[in-house]
């Protein structure tokens, strides 16, 4: 199939996802695919990052084929070339880094290098209604966890974001110490959903204005579990979920009514659970505030999102030298 239409291909390897995808401007998804690292990594309980780079040097080449060459994509197709400059692993942008500069010097295309956590802002809007602004997003994912206030695509304000652990941190963690694999959150949900929150794990800095940490969650877990040697898996999974959602959704509403906004979008890898993605619901009917969910499938890394995200950038001329630790000003670089 020859596109009708120019796209953006979009290179994601921050972290242990290898990604590719190709965008139309209007959010349509063209071509999309993923290998994940999981098996890779499970047995460390986390990513190891030099495994990571390896598998994305083994792996990113050939979809970047499969992509051209199921589609009929040729270079005259392209309007540019997005991939994830920061933040992330140094070793795993390098990969997607270097592949993206090669392409643009031998397919003479423009490239754009982009941020991650702006790329999960965009996921909300992948073939989906856009965001009505002003919206406040929560991103929630294994890295990281933030709540901002968007008034327009290039107007983000920070909220608060975690002092320690990121959500998903913490529900691998804990994942952990129940036996679960990694990573947890999918069987994390699974459990708790067969349990009864009867166990009164805390709910860390629920009134500190829009800060969260996880880490004293994380270890009230590892005591009680210490202290509990008959404990039941589900109820600690129930427990431990529910003080997690609580949190945020205590926040989400606080923001909510402090800045009266017309979206509340949540995006990153967690934002799969269903969970979490029931009680929004909830609270944006009860606020009368329009919700905005990336699909299931565009919530965890993946290229589509650096794609869709790369049309906001065009001819910005910014530099691609992966950055692993940018800040959350989402300054553009």
């Amino acid at each position: 199939m020859i596109p009708q239409e120019k796209l953006i291909l979009g290179i994601e390897s921050s972290c242990d996802d290898t990604a590719i995808a190709l965008v139309a401007s209007d959010g349509k998804v063209l071509y999309s695919n993923t290998l994940s690292q999981d098996s890779l990594h499970t047995q460390f309980g986390g990513v190891y990052p030099e495994y990571a780079s390896r598998a994305h040097v083994e792996n990113i080449i050939g979809l970047v084929h499969g992509a051209v060459s199921d589609l009929g994509v040729s270079p005259k197709d392209l309007e540019a070339i997005a991939v994830t400059r920061g933040p992330g692993l140094i070793g795993s942008l390098i990969v997607g880094n270097n592949l993206a500069a090669g392409l643009g010097i031998g397919w003479n295309v423009e490239v754009i290098g982009v941020n991650h956590l702006r790329g999960h802002l965009k996921s909300a809007e992948l073939e989906t209604s856009v965001l009505e602004y002003p919206a406040v997003v929560l991103l929630i994912s294994g890295g990281h966890t933030f709540l901002t206030l968007l008034q327009s695509k290039d107007d983000v304000q920070i909220l608060g974001t975690t002092r320690d652990d990121s959500v998903g941190e913490a529900f691998d963690k804990v994942g952990r110490m129940l036996g679960l694999g990694y990573p947890a959150g999918k069987e994390m949900d699974e459990l708790s959903l067969k349990g009864i929150a009867r166990i009164a794990f805390p709910k860390p800095m629920l009134h500190s204005d829009y800060e969260f940490s996880f880490s004293g969650l994380k270890s009230s877990v590892a005591r009680y579990l210490e202290v509990n040697k008959q404990y039941i898996k589900e109820d600690v999974a129930a427990s431990f979920v529910k003080s997690v959602v609580d949190v945020l959704i205590f926040k989400c509403e606080k923001a909510i009514n402090e800045y009266q906004p017309n979206t509340l979008a949540i995006v990153g890898g967690v934002a799969a659970s269903p969970i979490i993605r029931d009680a929004a619901q909830s609270l944006c009917q009860n606020q009368n505030v329009k919700l905005a969910l990336p699909p299931q499938k565009w919530a965890t890394d993946n290229a589509a999102m650096i794609a869709y995200l790369g049309w906001d950038y065009i001819d910005r001329s910014l530099h691609i030298d992966p950055i692993p630790n940018v800040n959350l000003k989402f300054e553009d670089y």
